[in-house]
């Protein structure tokens, strides 16, 4: 009789550690001890371990913020936009117009937010798909940017703006406990919030959801002005990190954060995106374009991989929705259409 709440957890921990659930943790293990053998020396320190860390932070907060929409199957390709505006909104009012680092902070977060409702009630008052609503909407805040900007880059930060990007906790920049501390938010949320858990019905079935009095239509703005917030929010950090704003910060983040999204749905939570399983695998891709960069690698090989990675990731994506479905079941919670969406736009 005492045995079995033991047996119970240790198969609970089995399932949790088998391959399937997160078989990036072993590709991160092969990784290091591939690239520690073969470039000790630089590889394998404290310099390489903290730069990618910080380097990778925003990556990961923009991935962080298209999880939200993704749950619910909407598209969020504003997110380059977003995070370029927030960039330079928040620069050109710390450094030109002489606001205080907290106002152009929060400002540009504010300018964010307002873009994601804009996002929400074109998909759900108007009826634009969201692939084509927020695709739209990326070029027009890319313009935007261009003009705050001038196209130039803006300098001349305070200093108490450019302390957010510098300063450390533990040796570890700011801006990656920040990043951890959204993380958390955006996982209580989706996972331990009846909103959050809404939005992965609303992904699985969404004329089912709004006949069980889900507030469909609410949830969806909702969504995407959270990705919208926080792709604004990962500008500003980018350009307290750099000590400059520029149009140029925010395409470099698309490509890499849907394809950690996608590769992050088939770990820890298989068969839906989900937080932990995105961040995870940013810093998997991370540290693989790492040790091909320490080994001499081209300069060009990181958008091969990126890209590589965000067509096999969509693909185990899709094959493992479509496998739960072949057997009737389904993961932990509703599975979202993105996936199979995506595998289809990409086919």
């Amino acid at each position: 009789m005492d045995r079995c709440p033991d047996v119970s957890a240790r198969d609970k921990l089995l399932r949790a550690l088998a391959p399937a659930n997160i078989s990036a943790v072993y590709v991160l293990a092969v990784l290091v001890a591939v690239f520690g053998w073969l470039r000790p020396h630089t590889f394998l320190t404290s310099t390489t371990l903290t730069s990618v860390l910080s380097d990778q932070a925003i990556t990961a907060l923009v991935a962080i913020g298209l999880v939200i929409p993704l749950a619910a199957d909407l598209f969020d390709l504003s997110v380059a936009g977003a995070v370029a505006l927030g960039a330079v909104t928040s620069a050109s009012l710390a450094a030109k117009h002489g606001q205080p680092a907290a106002v152009a902070i929060t400002i540009a977060i504010a300018v964010g937010l307002a873009v994601g409702v804009i996002a929400g009630l074109l998909v759900t008052r108007i009826g634009i798909s969201s692939f084509i609503a927020t695709l739209g909407i990326g070029s027009i805040l890319t313009a935007l940017a261009d003009a705050v900007s001038n196209q130039q880059v803006i300098i001349g930060l305070p200093s108490g703006f450019t302390s957010l990007g510098s300063n450390q906790l533990f040796g570890v920049r700011w801006v990656v406990w920040i990043v951890l501390g959204i993380a958390l938010i955006a996982w209580a949320f989706l996972e331990h919030m009846p909103a959050g858990r809404h939005l992965y019905a609303i992904g699985d079935n969404l004329e089912a959801a709004r006949l069980n009095g889900i507030r469909v239509d609410l949830l969806r703005v909702v969504a995407l002005a959270a990705s919208a917030t926080i792709a604004a929010t990962a500008g500003v950090l980018a350009t307290a990190g750099v000590g400059a704003g520029s149009t140029q910060t925010g395409p470099a983040y698309l490509l890499p954060a849907f394809a950690a999204v996608f590769l992050g749905s088939t770990q820890v939570t298989a068969g839906r995106v989900n937080v932990w399983g995105t961040v995870l695998a940013v810093y998997v891709l991370a540290i693989g374009v790492k040790g091909l960069e320490l080994s001499g690698a081209p300069f060009w090989l990181s958008d091969f991989f990126n890209g590589a990675a965000l067509l096999v990731s969509v693909g185990l994506a899709g094959k493992q929705l479509r496998l739960f479905r072949r057997r009737g079941a389904s993961p932990a919670a509703p599975a979202p259409q993105a996936a199979e969406t995506a595998s289809t736009a990409v086919s």
